[in-house]
């Protein structure tokens, strides 16, 4: 099975290399690239996604030819992919950090600015935070309730249809850290961060 993380100069993402390769052990061929036949030909694709949505989706747009190729890969081919904190973001139709960007559209909805209240709540939310999990979704198996997940982020995403939630955490409100809309998952928090429950979520991924 071949399994690429985008590599599309979205900040540093070496612990998510890291982290797939240690699950992988060598039984899943891990490649990091942007190359487009080797996206094509994947099983399954990792968005990483580390900066502002607006920064993000622009590397993601300068490499020709990427966004038409995940898009093939999600909508028509139906294959995996696993967004990690603003890879999950750019599913949604749009973001308003930094300014108003258009994202992939793949998973109707918004990404906000969590409301702090009125500086009640720090933002960045930076930390572990305990996720609660509302639906029978396939990366938290054998994962329980209420486990710890890892969080650096400001904005939030949120989703058109509710149920396309499968996990949320309270931070000021009750925020989405977790989507699964058929072949598309997506994580608020850093799996690669997370220990080793974080290791198990990317497991059931590869698992899939």
């Amino acid at each position: 099975m071949n399994v690429t993380i985008v590599d599309y100069n979205s900040g540093n993402i070496s612990s998510v290399i890291n982290s797939f390769k240690e699950v992988a052990k060598n039984k899943v061929n891990i490649e990091v690239t942007s190359d487009l036949n080797k996206i094509k030909l994947s099983d399954k694709v990792v968005l990483p996604g580390q900066g502002s949505f607006k920064s993000c989706v622009d590397a993601l747009n300068k490499i020709e030819g990427l966004s038409d190729t995940l898009n093939n890969f999600v909508n028509t081919d139906k294959k995996p992919i696993l967004g990690i904190c603003v890879g999950l973001q750019m599913f949604a139709d749009i973001g308003y950090e930094e300014t108003e960007t258009k994202g992939l559209g793949w998973v109707p909805g918004k990404v906000s600015k969590i409301n702090n209240q009125n500086g009640k709540y720090k933002l960045p939310h930076i930390g572990w935070n305990q996720i609660n999990i509302v639906k029978d979704s396939k990366i938290f198996q054998n994962i329980e309730n209420n486990s710890h997940m890892y969080f650096v982020h400001s904005y939030e995403f949120i989703p058109e249809d509710k149920k396309v939630i499968s996990a949320t955490i309270d931070y000021s409100s009750n925020i989405v850290c977790s989507i699964e809309k058929e072949n598309i998952f997506g994580t608020q928090f850093h799996p690669e961060k997370s220990d080793k429950t974080g290791l198990n979520l990317i497991q059931n991924f590869l698992n899939l």
